[in-house]
This record gives structure tokens, sequence and C-alpha cells, in this order.
């Protein structure tokens, strides 16, 4: 469009950034919606409280980089099918921990082999060195955007 900048998105990094993170929930998360009845945000708490213990629903939001609302909504889906549990903070007594219940743990201890067999297939598509390559590009481009988030 003349006097109009133009954005390609096809070539836009954070757009294919973006697009290639759906695309890779989404093949996964069919397995688990299907199996374990679980969305996308429910499995991303569930494997935040898999891998830390006793934090708040906060704490799950700044690690998954979702929205506090739909991080909340997850929890309450979770406990309400008995997934996770809530109890108050030992030095807190205004601020709610979650962990995963029994029933939690049996289901993560299910969906973890899937994620990580699903990671090893997609990531049988590079060499060896193109995997420290890509570890190297997502961790600086991670730093640099927090460091610009701090300014």
């Amino acid at each position: 469009m003349p006097g109009h900048a133009l954005l390609e998105l096809e070539s836009f990094l954070p757009y294919r950034l973006s697009v290639l993170s759906n695309t890779l929930s989404q093949a996964i998360a069919r397995v688990y919606e299907k199996r374990f009845d679980l969305s996308v945000t429910e499995w991303r708490t569930m494997a935040v409280l898999g891998y830390r213990t006793d934090i708040s629903a906060r704490e799950v939001a700044e690690r998954t980089a979702m929205d506090k609302v739909a991080i909340s909504r997850a929890v309450a889906r979770l406990m309400k099918k008995g997934l996770i549990e809530r109890n108050t903070s030992r030095h807190d007594k205004r601020q709610s921990m979650l962990r995963l219940s029994d029933e939690g743990w049996k289901i993560y201890d299910q969906v973890v082999p899937l994620a990580i067999d699903h990671e090893k297939r997609l990531l049988s598509h590079l060499d060896v060195e193109e995997r420290e390559w890509l570890a190297r590009i997502l961790d600086t481009l991670w730093k640099a955007e927090l460091d610009e988030a701090m300014r």
C-alpha cells in the first residue's frame, strides 16, 4: 500500500516464532487434550508445578509468560478436576501455594514422556551442531528480550 509501512509477516521474527510455537504446542496438545482432557494452559500449569512445587499462580504465570487470568482459570479447572491442590503459604498466610495432587502426578507422569518424545522427534530434524546453535540463539534472544523489558 503506498504511503504505509509494510510488514512482511512471513519474514518477521516475532510472528514466525509465535506461529511456530503455536504449531508445536498444538501438535502435542492434541494428544493430551484427547487422552487427559487438558488444555494447553492447564498442561503448562501442571508442567510448571511438576518442576517447581509450592508456588503461586502468579509465579506460574511468570514462568510460562502467560496471562494471569488464563492461568487463574486453568488453576480453577485443575482444582475442580482434582489435579492440583492449593495450600496456604507457611511464610505468608495471605498467599496460596499450588502443587500437583496425587492424581495430578499420575497424569503428569504419563504426559511428560509424550512431550519428551515429541521434542526428540522435532529435534531429530537438526544435527548436533544445529541443536547447539538453536539453543544458543534462543538463549541470546531470551536474554535480549529480558534486558529490553528491564529498561
